[in-house]
């Protein structure tokens, strides 16, 4: 299951950011988008029992976990590492957040990214954009728990209330955001062309090493995948 979207699609980046680390540049948008492509451009069906399980590509894969914007969850030297594509306000993307902290905290090996894609609403973008904000103060990943294990939000004031619960800085948080609105956006826009040049058609969408498995999972299957990708698959 997943939460389809909700609105149209983003174009690819537009803006380039030649002042942070936030991504990697390239030379256009044109060209970061051909680069994505690829991953669905040569998927192919795996051995693997999992239903709807496709093989990116090593380029796709790369592309993705170059300099992704935001700091990992789990291993810093990791062997396997998920990338899931989410939404604050997907049910279900909730739903995963047991399953991926049970497996970061049985498997020291690996690491989970996360590309916030916000999919369902102009609250959702609000949500994501102040997450990556929160970079800024050194707690992306302390406002992505907060925010991912938090209640569905209708208001905006409800996101802000949250981070303030978990510590972050909310005068400094709107600061941020437009001091380094030009990154956000376009790290956003990466994200959305990423996830449209992988077919994703709603949140979450998880790749696990190479392994691309749109929707949920149950914890077996997702410890079955991680062991594939550790085996070559």
């Amino acid at each position: 299951m997943s939460c389809p979207k909700a609105r149209k699609r983003m174009p690819p980046p537009t803006v380039e950011d030649g002042s942070t680390n936030m991504i990697r540049k390239a030379a256009t948008s044109t060209y970061l988008f051909m680069v994505l492509a690829a991953v669905t451009a040569m998927c192919l069906p795996t051995n693997s029992p999992a239903q709807g399980i496709q093989l990116i590509t090593a380029a796709g894969q790369k592309e993705m976990l170059t300099n992704p914007g935001t700091d990992a969850a789990g291993a810093p030297n990791a062997d396997v590492t998920i990338v899931e594509y989410f939404d604050y306000n997907c049910p279900y993307c909730k739903k995963l957040v047991p399953q991926l902290q049970s497996l970061l905290a049985e498997d020291h090996k690996l690491a989970v990214v996360y590309k916030d894609w916000p999919v369902l609403g102009a609250v959702s973008v609000y949500a994501a954009r102040s997450a990556l904000a929160a970079r800024w103060q050194g707690k992306y990943l302390r406002a992505h728990d907060a925010l991912i294990n938090g209640p569905r939000f209708a208001e905006n004031d409800q996101v802000d209330a949250t981070l303030m619960r978990a510590g972050i800085d909310v005068d400094t948080l709107r600061k941020d955001q437009s001091r380094h609105a030009k990154d956000i956006d376009a790290l956003l826009a990466r994200n959305d062309a990423e996830a449209h040049a992988l077919g994703l058609r709603g949140t979450p969408g998880i790749v696990i090493g190479r392994q691309l498995l749109p929707g949920m999972g149950d914890l077996d299957t997702l410890k079955r995948l991680v062991a594939d990708s550790r085996h070559g698959q």
